[in-house]
């Protein structure tokens, strides 16, 4: 489970440190593709695998099915992290989520995800008095 939010900087050759106590977790490899809102999500394989399955049995014949798949697909890199924990983010997907030098990590349960610092704070700034005042149930009978 991926939790917490970290700062890492891009630096020139578009490498990005992984948090530290992920890095042994994602050490034989991971894949990072396009999310939703603009950020990119870094799944570990053993997860984009499971992601995989199940897009595979959804019906073809459903046009949002093979339009999500197309860019989810096409956009996904498979990377290593380097010696020192650092993954090379493409130049394609550094621009899908407008990744310039300052960036955050945050973990959203099974897969991270990468956003530009500015426009993580203005998703947040937009989302927390949505949360603060979440008035139904998410998930009835848990929380």
């Amino acid at each position: 489970m991926f939790l917490g939010t970290h700062s890492p900087r891009l630096d020139e050759k578009g490498r990005l440190f992984l948090p530290a106590k992920y890095r042994e977790e994602l050490a034989e490899g991971l894949v990072i593709t396009k999310g939703q809102e603009r950020c990119l999500y870094v799944f570990p394989v053993e997860e984009f695998q499971r992601i995989t399955e199940a897009l595979r049995t959804a019906p073809v014949t459903a046009k949002a099915v093979r339009d999500y798949s197309r860019v989810f697909f096409a956009s996904a890199s498979d990377e290593t992290p380097d010696k020192q924990g650092r993954i090379t983010i493409p130049p394609g997907l550094r621009e899908y989520a407008g990744l310039r030098r300052d960036c955050v990590v945050i973990g959203a349960n099974t897969r991270l995800e990468i956003w530009d610092a500015k426009a993580w704070d203005t998703y947040l700034a937009d989302q927390e008095q949505a949360f603060s005042e979440l008035s139904e149930e998410v998930l009835p009978g848990v929380l």
